[in-house]
């Protein structure tokens, strides 16, 4: 058997490719838009892939299901629930995939959303004991899928909780100690709020150590596992309605546009957004008024899909891989990326501005101002329960776009977060959107704690 992960730490997203050598017959599961490694794989190794499977529709990014079955004529699977525009096969429980000897199993575990499945894998066919089970976004290493995000319509987060309730406790922990567990995502992922960085566990660790999995009352395990989630990005909607339906392919064969200065010029003077993906003192130094600072240096993607709409036309300040990452979230409409900023951007110098970032002692001080500023965190919420600068408000990232009406435009504003990344991205949304007075404070909370309790 050859059994490989893919980890895309930008998204915190697995996917797989499971195939028997001995037949050069392959699945993937849950794989990203831009398919080339795989393909690349694949080749290297003699294997012809045959099948794709989601184990749900993703809420996070957009899968590459549609590229795989046009580059290699693969059938697509998901769980019998699921209703797409496009011809499926439907993966019903117990259901066996043979690929020689290697066999996959589908087990229904819904919950996170009606449709979810999870895949055993069985080295040999005659195996009594699977050699892993790829959970999706059922379970987690430390958490399980959450049941709230609503990407399904008609059914209530109450009913998937109690679907996700069976599936871990009863079908997941039903399985033997020993079988491998391979989320489809990890740490940093929205789909939960406690996942592990560890890309890999057994259940028998999930059953000592992951708080959903012990046994529990199903009223018990609704309270648990909906308590303290993280706002969802405002594009997860988005995609879950896209994967669902027949859409334009992703080419990842044709690189992304460069785009001389003239051109730049004009599509932003034509309405076009600009992500700039420097680093946010590069972009302090000086950016384009209006630019949105999402440093590709981080969750770039999610943070995108949280800050801009999937209609709106973006041009980028970055490196052509930014482009891919917008894609990755269904997020087509770039016009293309200005090449060597820091050799193109002062030739619109009349357009460039700097960006104040204050200090933890400066932003003390100005709180004794006669006019002092607002103070705006962008934390979550489980962040923000274990500390606050006092008199601030919060508004999660997640929420902000949708709310910036609450956020004063004639007096200054200083946007924090845990360390400087989000509070950037806030602060140029902010001025963006009619709040010219707002800093944001270098360092974060972080560095406001230690000046307070030095």
């Amino acid at each position: 058997m050859l059994f490989t992960q893919y980890y895309l730490d930008c998204l915190s997203q697995a996917s797989y490719l499971i195939a028997d050598e001995g037949t050069g017959r392959a699945v993937l599961v849950d794989p990203r838009r831009d398919i080339g490694e795989y393909l690349a794989d694949a080749q290297t190794h003699g294997l012809r892939i045959e099948g794709v499977i989601n184990t749900h529709f993703h809420a996070d990014f957009l899968a590459g299901h549609l590229e795989v079955a046009a580059a290699t004529g693969a059938w697509i699977g998901y769980g019998h629930r699921a209703s797409t525009e496009y011809p499926i096969r439907r993966l019903t429980d117990g259901a066996r995939i043979s690929l020689g000897d290697v066999t996959l199993q589908i087990m229904e575990t819904p919950g996170h959303t009606p449709e979810s499945i999870s895949v055993l894998v069985h080295e040999h066919a005659a195996d009594t004991v699977p050699y892993g089970v790829l959970t999706g976004d059922a379970l987690f290493i430390g958490d399980v899928g959450r049941p709230d995000l609503l990407a399904s319509t008609g059914t209530t987060a109450d009913e998937l909780g109690r679907m996700l309730h069976d599936s871990v406790q009863r079908r997941l922990m039903g399985l033997p100690d020993e079988v491998r567990v391979f989320p489809a995502h990890g740490a940093g992922s929205a789909c939960g709020r406690n996942l592990s960085p560890d890309r890999q566990s057994t259940i028998g660790e999930q059953r000592r150590t992951n708080y959903a999995c012990a046994p529990m009352p199903v009223d018990r395990f609704l309270a648990l596992v909906t308590a303290g989630q993280p706002a969802a990005p405002g594009y997860f909607a988005f995609d879950a309605d896209l994967n669902r339906r027949t859409r334009d392919l992703f080419d990842h064969t044709t690189p992304p546009r460069a785009l001389p200065v003239d051109a730049f010029t004009a599509a932003r003077a034509a309405g076009a957004i600009v992500i700039d993906a420097r680093d946010p003192h590069e972009f302090a130094a000086g950016h384009l008024r209006g630019a949105l600072n999402i440093p590709a240096d981080g969750r770039f993607a999610e943070t995108a899909g949280t800050v801009a709409r999937p209609d709106d036309t973006l041009l980028v300040v970055g490196q052509p891989e930014v482009v891919t990452r917008l894609a990755r979230i269904g997020f087509d409409r770039v016009l293309g990326y200005l090449d060597d900023p820091d050799a193109t951007l002062p030739r619109m110098a009349a357009d460039l501005t700097p960006a104040v970032r204050r200090t933890a002692t400066e932003l003390r001080a100005a709180l004794d101002d006669a006019r002092p500023p607002l103070i705006l965190d962008v934390r979550g919420a489980a962040e923000r329960e274990r500390g606050a600068i006092p008199g601030s408000v919060h508004i999660p990232l997640a929420e902000l776009p949708r709310r910036t009406a609450e956020i004063p435009t004639d007096s200054p504003v200083v946007v924090h977060c845990a360390g400087g990344y989000r509070s950037s991205v806030a602060a140029s949304l902010l001025r963006a959107t009619g709040h010219p007075d707002t800093t944001d404070l270098l360092g974060g909370y972080t560095a406001w704690q230690q000046l307070v309790t030095a």
